[in-house]
């Protein structure tokens, strides 16, 4: 039976991705030190397979590496701090520790040998001069390469991502072994925690619900690529084994979405149609952050969870967790 190792699998994105890998009958081992902050949960709250089949670390990955090697035929690389905007523009020092989490991962496979590392990068790794009020486009993989000259990512994450794909190319080159990597957009779920946009409008539109006017991060008029967490894992899971070694994916949908259009599609699922503007006073990041799908689609990738099914779901997960907390009190 296939193993796979999955850091910073009690984040959002990870206890997706376990769960798939876990109902596709891989035996997983979940490393988390459960970072305050960083959207974490304990296994405990959201893991329901055997526990013959999943194993659970709970320390920083760095240590789990430090351990006498095991064989992994998959690991998936998620450990990073983490946050919404207010993380990355406040605490750009500490993000900048991925840095040393992402060297000592590739260090470690480099001694441990897995079949596959599946690197989770992200689209702040794109330069952000493709993303302004004045030069925006979608962004496709192609547009990072190591063989030309590097744009300046968002922040010392874009740039911890940046150089984490770096790595890859070197253990992939200098050592042999294959390792793919992920970019990210907007995703978003369910469970997702309220410190990212999707899931903190969607509950501040029900608190709200019947104002005149609301209001959202910035000017508003700044785009994202929203795409639902099981868009992006059923995606990893259909082509993990097709990239070629060294290759990184968009996981995008080519829909460019305004803060400004979110709040008002999620004000109509609620049932009023306020006013919606911007606090100017509050982080925006890059103007516009799009991904283009050409690559994916040619892998036969296509999103099935519109924006509007995602709010949906979204605005009935939090309704239930309200119900639940009413009845609790």
């Amino acid at each position: 039976m296939a193993r796979a190792l999955v850091t910073g699998g009690c984040g959002f994105v990870g206890r997706h991705l376990i769960k798939r890998l876990l109902t596709e009958g891989l035996d997983v081992v979940c490393v988390d030190q459960l970072v305050e902050g960083t959207g974490a949960r304990h296994p405990d709250l959201w893991q329901r397979f055997p526990g013959s089949r999943f194993t659970f670390f709970e320390e920083d990955c760095r240590t789990f590496f430090l351990r006498p090697a095991e064989r992994f035929d998959y690991v998936f690389h998620l450990a990073a701090l983490v946050g919404g905007r207010v993380t990355l523009e406040a605490r750009t020092l500490d993000v900048a520790e991925d840095l040393a989490v992402d060297t000592e991962l590739w260090k470690w496979a480099a001694r441990a040998k897995p079949g596959c590392v599946v690197f989770f990068s992200s689209s702040a790794a794109y330069p952000v001069s493709l993303q302004t009020v004045a030069n925006h486009r979608l962004l496709s993989e192609d547009m990072i390469s190591f063989e030309a000259a590097i744009g300046v990512p968002d922040l010392s994450y874009g740039w911890a991502k940046l150089t984490g794909e770096y790595l890859m190319k070197l253990y992939v080159e200098r050592y042999g072994h294959r390792a793919v990597a992920y970019r990210p957009f907007s995703g978003y779920g369910e469970d997702q925690d309220l410190a990212y946009p999707f899931p903190a409008i969607c509950r501040r539109l029900l608190n709200e619900r019947g104002a005149p006017e609301v209001f959202v991060w910035g000017s508003g008029r700044q785009c994202r690529d929203f795409i639902h967490i099981d868009d992006c894992v059923d995606f990893i899971w259909q082509t993990k084994e097709l990239l070629p070694d060294g290759a990184s994916l968009n996981l995008s949908t080519g829909l460019a979405t305004s803060f400004m259009e979110l709040a008002e599609t999620i004000a109509r699922q609620i049932g009023w149609n306020p006013v919606v503007n911007g606090l100017c006073d509050r982080p925006e990041g890059v103007f516009y952050r799009c991904g283009d799908t050409a690559l994916q689609r040619s892998y036969g990738l296509a999103p099935r969870v519109s924006l509007e099914e995602g709010i949906a779901r979204m605005l009935n997960h939090l309704r239930m967790e309200q119900e639940q907390y009413d009845i609790a009190i």
